[in-house]
């Protein structure tokens, strides 16, 4: 399954690369810093130019389970949600309600800017090292949840870098659908 309409609004996964999406706001998987890195964070600086640093700078950092928005820069979207999700330990650290407050500082940052789309990469379950079958179900319950409410989001997409990521959010997304349905 890779869509799922959620109280006449779409939560869509595509594999793909998040830097070329023309969506209002892409989310970044960012570090606590706002340094720019590897990975989705170091993609999206690169591809969006020296503007994105520039803003990322002035606002300093960002504790983990938080978000801060800035300009897109050279990039197709007009945002970018810089999301700083949890580094994985063993779950028991409170990685599983920082993952979920990541995914929620960031809806509601688009949110407030009466953004309509944006996509998300699958944040924490790269170099942070949080367990794909675990993260997804999470970042999906969190969106599912958030989008049942009345606001400005109608298309939330999820961009999956690789097929064992893509598999993991189908995957979730076939349950959540049917508990939803159930």
């Amino acid at each position: 399954m890779r869509r799922l309409i959620v109280n006449g609004k779409k939560i869509e996964l595509v594999e793909g690369d998040i830097i070329t999406c023309r969506v209002d706001a892409i989310a970044n998987a960012a570090n606590s810093g706002l340094r720019g890195g590897g990975g989705v964070d170091g993609a999206i600086h690169r591809a969006g130019g020296p503007a994105i640093m520039d803003e990322c700078r002035k606002i300093g950092g960002c504790p983990t389970g938080e978000a801060r928005i800035t300009t897109a820069g050279r990039l197709p979207a007009r945002y970018v949600i810089h999301a700083v999700g949890p580094i994985y330990q063993d779950g028991k650290h409170g990685e599983p309600e920082l993952l979920a407050s990541v995914y929620r500082w960031a809806l509601k940052l688009a949110e407030e800017k009466g953004l309509e789309t944006m996509a998300f990469p699958s944040i924490s379950t790269g170099v942070y090292g949080y367990p794909l079958r675990e993260a997804a179900p999470i970042a999906l319950r969190t969106v599912v949840e958030h989008l049942q409410n009345p606001g400005t989001l109608r298309s939330v997409t999820f961009v999956l870098f690789t097929h064992d990521t893509m598999d993991a959010y189908e995957t979730a997304l076939e349950e959540i659908s049917q508990s939803i349905n159930a």
